[in-house]
């Protein structure tokens, strides 16, 4: 619901975040965030660390299952087709914070972590069967 003092809409997932329009000046897929409140609501994608196989290794990981799950599925309901555009989109401001990235943070996942990400990862047989385990 919107402030009557102009201050914007607060978002569930994230109280810090106001929500403002100015026109597409900083980002023209704002309308994901109602996708990431209903997500926080309903814990669509918390399943996701219990039920997912992570082959990676290392200490260089910097973005959890969760995030590159959400952030693969919110792409295609702005109507991205693939991870062609997750170069740009992740340093979209919306995509950081759909991802759970903090605005002094690093940005939202690259093109080739989300083209790593579905091809080998989601692409194993094991995690084929966990898409379907996600919401439980």
């Amino acid at each position: 619901m919107a402030d009557p003092k102009g201050e914007g809409l607060k978002v569930g997932f994230d109280g810090n975040l106001r929500l403002r329009f100015h026109g597409a000046k900083v980002t023209s897929d704002a309308g994901l965030l109602a996708y990431r409140d209903l997500d926080e609501a309903l814990g669509l994608f918390d399943s996701v660390p219990s039920v997912f196989h992570d082959s990676r290794t290392g200490r260089n990981i910097q973005h959890h299952l969760a995030s590159l799950l959400r952030q693969s599925v919110d792409s295609r309901l702005a109507g991205y087709e693939d991870v062609n555009d997750a170069d740009r989109l992740s340093v979209d401001p919306t995509m950081g914070r759909i991802t759970g990235k903090k605005i002094d943070e690093k940005n939202a996942a690259s093109a080739n972590t989300m083209c790593r990400f579905e091809t080998q990862m989601l692409s194993v047989q094991g995690n084929l069967h966990a898409l379907s385990e996600v919401n439980g």
